[in-house]
């Protein structure tokens, strides 16, 4: 198949087949395009409007390229953000994932350092003073010692070295704007991952669903955040082995005080390291830390099959005030 065909099949308006999206994604990933049709086949699909299909597609070829993380077993989580939402609000995902490391729940964690945040996962796992490993055997040491292990995604993903001169000379959103949060190498079978833009979030969904992932929620904030924030009634799609399901989650009716933006915000990667700190420890701002209980209340709901929404969220609450997450930083 000619990648000629591919790119005249998107131009012409049309979805691609599985085998269309994985030999042309498998020439993208091992440097077989040029320039030239590296952006205008990202920029076809982008026109288009990408599928679930062709995002799955584009995983298990990037996850075929990447250095797993084998041999884990049981419930793991990765609460993740697309990014993308321009709020400067701390690191809510981060946050999350050390709380529920410290309520003893296997976190692999996936990220990188800030590009439009201000303070991304490897900035504040790095600033804490945390490993971060880059072989996939020491980080099953790792994860079996605090119940939480970041992978730094330049570290697992070789072959992006071949797409990143494509991505940034365009400089606009493509498909690997979505594809980050889908990528952890070590696959994690629950997750949490907040949305910025509502409309993809159905996508995104579908995409979880046919992935594998056990469960999941696609999670977009009131206030138009990446994250669940306190602010209002949270867009959700919830994800359960290959069905979804659209439902609204209300702060609100557990007790989670509302709040405004600028409560929310940091000013930079400093401060932003600072509040992680302190959040982390049962303090901080009081805004930070009813999103933080929301979130990590969502989170326990997705691994607790039995709990109702109520019990994680006082779960979430009790940990959150005990400073749970602190232990983890310094296990």
């Amino acid at each position: 198949m000619k990648t000629v065909e591919i790119l005249e099949t998107l131009a012409e308006g049309n979805d691609l087949s599985a085998e269309m999206a994985t030999v042309a994604f498998t020439r993208l990933m091992d440097g077989e395009m040029s320039a030239a049709q590296a952006g205008a086949f990202l920029m076809g699909l982008r026109q288009k409007g990408e599928t679930a299909l062709e995002m799955a597609t584009a995983v298990s070829v990037c996850l075929d390229r990447a250095r797993l993380v084998t041999g884990l077993s049981g419930k793991r989580m990765d609460p993740v953000g697309t990014g993308g939402d321009g709020r400067n609000s701390f690191n809510c995902s981060t946050a999350t994932a050390l709380t529920l490391a410290g309520m003893g729940y296997q976190v692999t964690k996936h990220g990188n350092r800030a590009v439009s945040s201000s303070c991304g996962s490897a900035d504040a796992v790095d600033g804490m003073g945390m490993p971060m490993l880059q072989e996939p055997q020491d980080l099953r040491g790792e994860l079996a010692r605090r119940n939480f292990v970041f992978l730094f995604a330049p570290y697992f993903h070789p072959a992006f070295k071949h797409i990143m001169p494509v991505r940034q000379e365009l400089g606009m959103r493509t498909l690997f704007n979505l594809l980050g949060p889908l990528l952890n190498p070590a696959r994690p079978t629950h997750q949490l991952l907040g949305v910025a833009r509502p409309e993809y979030m159905q996508l995104m969904a579908d995409a979880l669903a046919l992935s594998g992932i056990e469960r999941a929620a696609v999670v977009h904030g009131a206030g138009g955040y990446d994250e669940l924030t306190p602010m209002g009634p949270a867009q959700v799609v919830m994800v359960e082995g290959r069905t979804t399901r659209s439902l609204s989650i209300d702060p609100a009716a557990y007790g989670i005080a509302p709040c405004r933006p600028e409560e929310l915000a940091v000013s930079g990667k400093e401060q932003g390291l600072a509040v992680l700190k302190e959040l982390l420890a049962g303090e901080g701002p009081a805004a930070m830390r009813e999103m933080l209980v929301f979130n990590v209340g969502v989170a326990v709901h997705l691994l607790e099959d039995g709990r109702d929404m109520a019990q994680c969220m006082t779960m979430a609450r009790d940990a959150v005030m005990a400073g749970a997450g602190g232990k983890v930083i310094h296990a």
